[in-house]
């Protein structure tokens, strides 16, 4: 798989290039939208989600997530790596439509991010999505990711299918080629699953709770960075952010 790197490892002149093409402006290794470029935008998306970390994600209430020993085909240390399988319910950026898009963001959120600071992320677009509707999405990540990366690249498109259910939820790229997720109900004192409410997901102002649901698979198959686990972490969240809320917070 291609990768269009938009931080690190390429000239100044084309950073600022590429960032500023997608509405975007690299302030300290965080990618934040540029003033008074973007329209108003709202997004309310489910997410079917897995990293590397036990049930729940440490990651939540610690400042660094869960510290791996290692074993045959796996790193040592502390990380947590993840994929985010997101598909809009509803949503628009200026006068175009999000609803029903798909696309995918990938990456490790590091050893210790107490600072904000996190390891590198990968987000891959359905082949679907428009380019306007990508300028969307970019223009929602920062504030919904409110951190800064180390490395965050955008890869070439690939076909997404995204599938929730109520015994199974499963998200692919590529048929799972460049990555899966498949996540299985974890039950409650009742056939429903177990719910998390009153917990912030990142900077969403508002979302519908974490539906748990560990992991039979969780893998981003693609490049040097290519990762594989099964057994841990996952949920299914859905999150509402639009920029009235982001105004309201600045």
């Amino acid at each position: 798989m291609k990768i269009r790197n938009l931080l690190p490892f390429v000239r100044p002149t084309l950073i600022l290039f590429a960032l500023t093409a997608c509405g975007l402006l690299l302030v300290n290794g965080t990618l934040r939208t540029s003033a008074g470029e973007n329209p108003e935008w709202a997004m309310n998306a489910t997410l079917i989600e897995a990293c590397s970390c036990d049930m729940f994600c440490p990651c939540y209430f610690n400042p660094h997530p869960k510290e791996h020993a290692g074993h045959e085909g796996h790193d040592s240390g502390h990380f947590c790596r993840f994929n985010n399988a997101f598909q809009v319910n509803k949503g628009h950026f200026g006068d175009v439509s999000l609803d029903g898009i798909k696309f995918w963001v990938a990456g490790d959120l590091g050893g210790d991010f107490s600072e904000g600071k996190m390891d590198w992320a990968v987000l891959t677009f359905d082949r679907q999505v428009s380019e306007k509707q990508r300028e969307g999405v970019l223009a929602v990540l920062p504030h919904l990711y409110p951190v800064e990366w180390n490395s965050f690249t955008v890869a070439e498109d690939a076909a997404m299918k995204w599938q929730a259910g109520k015994d199974r939820s499963v998200a692919t790229l590529d048929d799972g080629k460049t990555a899966e997720v498949v996540l299985k109900p974890f039950r409650g004192m009742t056939d429903d699953p177990v719910v998390i409410h009153n917990l912030p997901y990142w900077g969403a102002p508002r979302n519908d709770g974490f539906v748990m649901m560990p992991n039979e698979v969780e893998a981003y198959r693609a490049g040097e960075r290519s990762f594989e686990y099964g057994g841990g972490n996952g949920f299914m969240i859905t999150v509402d952010i639009n920029s009235s809320d982001v105004s309201a917070g600045d």
